[in-house]
């Protein structure tokens, strides 16, 4: 199993677009492929993002990567009638890397998760070097994050920005503002986390047409905003804020189609409710996490649940109501 490192999400500030895309371009097979190849592999990528929210990221894990490599890669290989349809192909491809990244750092294996992003992105540049590709360094800086490995975040975010900007929708914008706020406030930097924060609400705003389908896989933009500054508050200790983003973003997603991240959501809920001693409602939102979290295969979910249970044993022993019996179902889900 290949292993996560800190030169791997710096990879596409290194990375040589031109001569990556000679040698794809050299490599034509015979076949001719058409739209409709296109949208099947669009369709496919949409069955199994839905069902991973619902089901968790090792749902559908194995049925994903070998349809990757063995169907819509080899696809990459062939004949277009036309180079839009090209870049169609290339971008269809990329988002189900993407996917198969996601679902990989769902199940808390960060380094195949990190090659399936690099994949992506390399993807993503024969695509549209501009959004796509900005799209994909966001998610590598994404991961980075999530795993407290905030170093050379912030350079990628930017590269992503200069690449981006101009060239997306201001819903898939506010997405590269609000990870270029997380990466400033990881490492404690925080005029410039507000500023991001700023940045992210400002393109939330600009009615500029529809979010693109790259960044539409991870959920609607203001859902996702709402998440992330509730992560960067988290960050600069603003407790308050971050109950009120997690609450914002509770109502911005939509609870039948991403139950995964209302389950993360209510659990991060939780942590704030405890970190201003309201030991009651704490216990109310944390229940509510491991109700939604039952039935998913994924790491990120038995995490949080691991990481409320030193909390609920200081409960158990104040004898907050509840707290012994929520101590019981965090046992049984984890075990």
């Amino acid at each position: 199993m290949a292993a996560f490192t800190t030169a791997g999400v710096v990879m596409p500030l290194a990375y040589d677009h031109e001569a990556a895309s000679r040698m794809l371009r050299a490599r034509t097979g015979r076949t001719l492929v058409g739209a409709e190849d296109v949208d099947v592999i669009r369709q496919i990528t949409a069955a199994f993002s839905a069902a991973d929210e619902r089901l968790g990221g090792g749902h559908g894990l194995t049925t994903v990567t070998a349809y990757l490599a063995d169907t819509a890669a080899p696809m990459l290989r062939a004949r277009f009638a036309s180079e839009a349809l090209r870049r169609a192909a290339f971008g269809a491809v990329a988002e189900l890397a993407y996917l198969a990244g996601w679902k990989h750092h769902d199940l808390g294996q960060e380094g195949a998760a990190q090659r399936y992003y690099q994949v992506g992105y390399q993807l993503a540049c024969e695509a549209d070097p501009h959004g796509h590709a900005a799209w994909m360094m966001r998610a590598l800086a994404h991961q980075a994050l999530s795993l407290k490995q905030p170093h050379h975040c912030v350079d990628l975010v930017e590269g992503a920005l200069s690449r981006g900007l101009g060239h997306v929708d201001g819903q898939t914008e506010a997405l590269l503002h609000i990870t270029h706020a997380r990466a400033f406030a990881a490492v404690h930097e925080k005029p410039a986390a507000a500023r991001a924060l700023l940045a992210a609400e400002d393109a939330l705003l600009r009615d500029d047409g529809p979010q693109a389908s790259f960044s539409l896989v991870s959920g609607p933009a203001a859902g996702t905003v709402a998440s992330h500054t509730a992560r960067t508050l988290t960050d600069l200790a603003d407790h308050v804020g971050t109950e009120q983003q997690h609450r914002d973003a509770l109502v911005r997603w939509d609870p039948e189609k991403y139950k995964r991240v209302h389950a993360l959501t209510y659990a991060d809920l939780g942590d704030s409710l405890a970190a201003q001693a309201r030991a009651d409602e704490a216990v109310a939102a944390w229940n509510q996490a491991l109700t939604l979290m039952d039935g998913m295969t994924s790491d990120r979910t038995r995490k949080a649940i691991t990481s409320i249970r030193s909390t609920l044993a200081v409960y158990q022993r104040r004898k907050v109501p509840g707290a012994a019996e929520l101590a019981r179902r965090a046992r049984e889900a984890l075990a």
